[in-house]
């Protein structure tokens, strides 16, 4: 984990987030402006957790992406300019993101991840990936988990799209109003033997979760009797997921507009393997799944960014409940769920 500098708000500072510190705190904010991010995946998603992170005022967010601009890009990837084709994803992005906020250092990096060794992680306090394979996630989360770096993963697919955390042992405060009781020498009767709460008086109570690592989470034993148990109330996006990140590392890429058909079989397919070996019936997800599936829309994208970046905020500056561990979203029926999976 990286070791903190003491943190100093200056006047300008202080002003450009007035807002913020009257909503989480001075000391809130200060950890903000000392805490490093890394994000992977420059795409939709990728593009609202860079915008909401610099709005917040970390001190850093290094913006690491080695794909190229794509015409897909256009759709929902606001940071990157009409005509930027060809150009690696981040660099495309960072005029654009460095201009929301000149108080954060934003930078770019255009190596593939696949590439990069254990110690350039420990240079930051969060990463979060989007847009990466199974055995990425994996083996970065199993790294930050070493080094006790937050850990955030997410994405998008057509309608859906998901989260998920792993903050280690996250010890946070939690606002509370403060209850009180009422002096018995003053006021008699059954009503002061009750608690008084004040509406306008409150305390900051000191929490700790645990969290647990993907791999934990996406690799449960469906047919053991305690899952089995825990299986009605999962949401289906769950299982979804998991199809989606198999066609990924199947195919090297998310299922696409051009070759509809051919993906929308493939996935059928990938359905009936993958929750057949999970123990769980393929009548899980409906027949046509498939067809909500493709590519990134921005309106779900800026939900679950809007998500993505508001945890990523909370573990950093150590204020109120975290997610533990999954957040899901479904565009067709506006619903998101947050459900623990995986802990021990």
């Amino acid at each position: 984990m990286v070791e903190k500098e003491e943190a100093v708000i200056s006047e300008e500072e202080a002003a450009q987030y007035d807002r913020q510190i009257r909503l989480w705190g001075l000391e809130a904010q200060k950890r903000l402006r000392t805490s490093k991010v890394l994000l992977v995946g420059m795409r939709g998603l990728g593009a609202e957790v860079a915008k909401n992170l610099i709005l917040a005022g970390v001190k850093g967010l290094t913006l690491l992406d080695h794909q190229q601009v794509s015409q897909e890009d256009s759709r929902a990837q606001f940071l990157i300019p009409t005509g930027s084709q060809g150009q690696h994803r981040a660099e495309a992005s960072l005029n654009r993101a460095r201009n929301l906020n000149p108080m954060v250092v934003v930078e770019a990096d255009t190596e593939n991840i696949d590439q990069k060794h254990e110690d350039f992680f420990t240079q930051f306090d969060v990463v979060c990936l989007t847009s990466c394979h199974h055995d990425i996630l994996l083996k970065v989360n199993q790294i930050c988990h070493k080094h006790c770096i937050k850990f955030f993963a997410g994405d998008v697919f057509g309608y859906h799209g998901y989260m998920f955390a792993d903050l280690g042992e996250h010890e946070f405060v939690e606002e509370k109003v403060k209850v009180t009781k009422v002096n018995q020498e003053v006021e008699d009767g059954p009503e002061a033997k009750k608690a008084k709460i004040d509406p306008v008086e409150t305390i900051l109570v000191k929490k700790k979760l645990q969290f647990c690592q993907i791999k934990d989470a996406l690799e449960i034993d469906w047919r053991s009797e305690k899952a089995k148990c825990v299986l009605k109330r999962t949401p289906t996006d769950f299982f979804l997921l998991q199809v989606l990140m198999k066609f990924r590392t199947d195919k090297g890429r998310d299922p696409q507009p051009s070759s509809y058909q051919e993906d929308s079989d493939l996935l059928l397919q990938i359905r009936n393997d993958v929750l057949d070996a999970l123990g769980v019936s393929p009548d899980l997800l409906p027949e046509d799944f498939a067809s909500y599936c493709f590519s990134e829309m921005a309106p779900v994208c800026a939900v679950v960014g809007g998500v993505l970046g508001q945890e990523i905020v909370k573990a950093l500056s150590q204020r109120d409940a975290p997610h533990n561990n999954f957040f899901f979203f479904d565009g067709k029926t506006s619903n998101g769920i947050v459900d623990c999976l995986g802990s021990k």
